[in-house]
């Protein structure tokens, strides 16, 4: 009778504890706004039309995921690397970025501040020593005192974002919440996703429309869709004024015109459902750029194996009509120190 009685205590305990851990976390939930203004300026340069731009996009996986690496969510078991190894990997993540400083714009996602999985480290700070020439700017998408999952070795707290470096001063830079979430309580716990937006004076009177996305990645298509549509409305209305437009990211899906049929019906992952962009999403005249013949992301359900593993392709570039890719490539370093790889582009105004 006694044990009874304090199985039932311990219970209620455990239940009320539950009950005040998702209080907590609603309260101190991360509510942005659908629109924020990141920075504005009264003296933003100007780009003249007639010159050509350069591009980097990279998801950097905050570090944390080199080729060691299987990742719970995806399949796999582990919640974090070691602390060597996240070092080893953010001062090859640097020095990489370093050697290409000479970029007009750089555009990260998955950049960690101060978050345990990656070892408490300020990447947006040290990133910005690096790239001490640009002008810096972040966005928040991910922001949770304490992330419960797996029980047995919580991922803890997170802080991350997406982080554009620019040459040019942008007359200004805005954040936009993507629509859709997951439901509650789980949505307490994920990221919220966004995208963010640089707009610049052009010498023809117009602006150039840079944006970094990283869209949805653990769902079955439906968030992604409300985001794409979202993003489709925004980009037709810029293009409509005749402004210049460069979207370039995280994608989460692969461009309209790869067919990965055979990995969708084949994945390992449950979780992760790799969606491709509808061949109509926009009108004849925008081009998907990315570099065929190089995979730029690997399966996280087990550690990376060379001709084994996963590798397809959603990190690439959308652009409008009045701009003319001229050059596209994906840096190939055999995932080894992240599970996205750096695609580099160079543009022209047509």
């Amino acid at each position: 009778m006694k044990f009874l009685k304090y199985l039932i205590r311990t219970l209620i305990i455990l239940i009320v504890l539950f009950v005040l851990f998702l209080l907590y976390a609603s309260i101190s939930d991360f509510k942005p706004d659908l629109k924020e203004t990141i920075m504005q300026s009264d003296t933003p340069d100007t780009i003249n039309v007639s010159s050509d731009l350069s591009l980097m996009i990279w998801n950097i996986g905050y570090s944390g995921l080199g080729d060691d690496m299987d990742f719970f969510y995806d399949g796999g078991k582990q919640v974090r690397t070691t602390k060597k190894r996240t070092l080893e990997n953010f001062h090859f993540i640097k020095n990489f970025i370093s050697q290409n400083d000479t970029l007009d714009f750089i555009l990260l996602q998955e950049v960690d501040i101060r978050s345990r999985r990656s070892y408490r480290i300020n990447q947006y700070d040290s990133l910005k020593k690096v790239l001490n020439e640009y002008i810096p700017l972040f966005a928040t998408n991910y922001d949770v005192k304490f992330v419960p999952s797996p029980v047995t070795n919580p991922l803890g707290k997170v802080k991350s974002g997406l982080t554009s470096f620019a040459k040019y001063q942008p007359k200004s830079a805005i954040r936009y919440s993507f629509p859709g979430n997951y439901a509650w309580p789980v949505s307490l716990f994920m990221l919220d996703r966004c995208f963010l937006v640089k707009r610049i004076p052009t010498t023809n009177q117009k602006e150039l429309i840079v944006i970094n996305t990283h869209n949805s990645a653990y769902d079955d298509g439906s968030l992604k869709k409300q985001q794409m549509e979202f993003l489709k409305q925004f980009l037709q209305t810029e293009y409509n004024k005749g402004n210049y437009i460069i979207v370039g990211g995280d994608w989460n899906q692969n461009p309209p015109d790869i067919n990965y049929s055979d990995i969708r019906k084949d994945s390992p992952t449950k979780r992760f459902v790799l969606n491709p962009i509808n061949e109509n999403y926009l009108p004849k005249g925008w081009t998907w750029v990315y570099d065929p013949d190089t995979p730029t992301n690997r399966y996280l359900n087990a550690p990376y194996k060379k001709g084994k593993t996963i590798t397809p392709i959603i990190d690439f570039f959308l652009m409008s009509p009045n701009i003319q890719p001229a050059f596209v490539k994906t840096h190939h370093f055999e995932f080894k120190n992240t599970d996205h790889q750096p695609v580099i582009c160079k543009v022209q105004f047509k």
